[in-house]
């Protein structure tokens, strides 16, 4: 279905309603009527755009890593390039916050648990596959996001005081190495 510039502002408007509701409450919370209150439209517009609650869920925790933007790094520094580039996607010019929704929502919720696992698939292993060319290229994405999904757990959403509090150089420096060797094998 085409959609006019007036109905991309609804629809955006509409998710970002969505957003702020699971961030600040929760799946319960984010209900399609809630929605609509909070963008001053009908509940059935919220359904138009979106089928559904699940629809709405969906298209409030689409998540692009942007994993274009690490470039073409060179491969002994691909961990390291990687770990500041999530934390930029987290915390620095390429932030939003559905990442962070997405990690709370994952242990607690099927839809957002499913959706980790299509973003790991499509992105993540789909990166390294693409640097690595490993043929256990999807073993070693599955180590990296051990360290890059812990440390957004520990410094997101636990706010764990040393992770919180350390500088992004300082984990870049710590943490980069690890991935490294996830990535460069043994």
């Amino acid at each position: 279905m085409p959609f006019t510039e007036r109905s991309a502002a609804t629809r955006n408007a509409i998710l970002a309603a969505a957003r702020k509701l699971l961030i600040e409450r929760g799946y319960e919370a984010m209900t399609i009527r809630a929605v609509a209150s909070m963008v001053g439209v009908d509940p059935s517009m919220v359904m138009r755009y979106h089928g559904s609650k699940a629809g709405l869920f969906s298209a409030a925790v689409d998540v692009d890593l942007r994993l274009g933007a690490v470039g073409e790094p060179q491969a002994d520094r691909l961990g390291e390039l990687l770990v500041r580039h999530f934390l930029a996607r987290w915390e620095g010019e390429l932030s939003d916050d559905v990442l962070v929704l997405l990690l709370r929502s994952a242990s607690t919720n099927p839809m957002a648990a499913e959706r980790m696992r299509e973003v790991f698939q499509e992105q993540i292993a789909g990166f390294v596959t693409q640097v690595t060319n490993a043929p256990d290229a999807a073993y070693r994405a599955g180590l990296v996001s051990t360290q890059l999904l812990g440390l957004a757990l520990t410094r997101y959403v636990l706010c764990l005081p040393p992770m919180a509090e350390a500088e992004v150089e300082d984990l870049v420096r710590d943490i980069g190495p690890v991935v490294q060797g996830y990535l460069a094998g043994p």
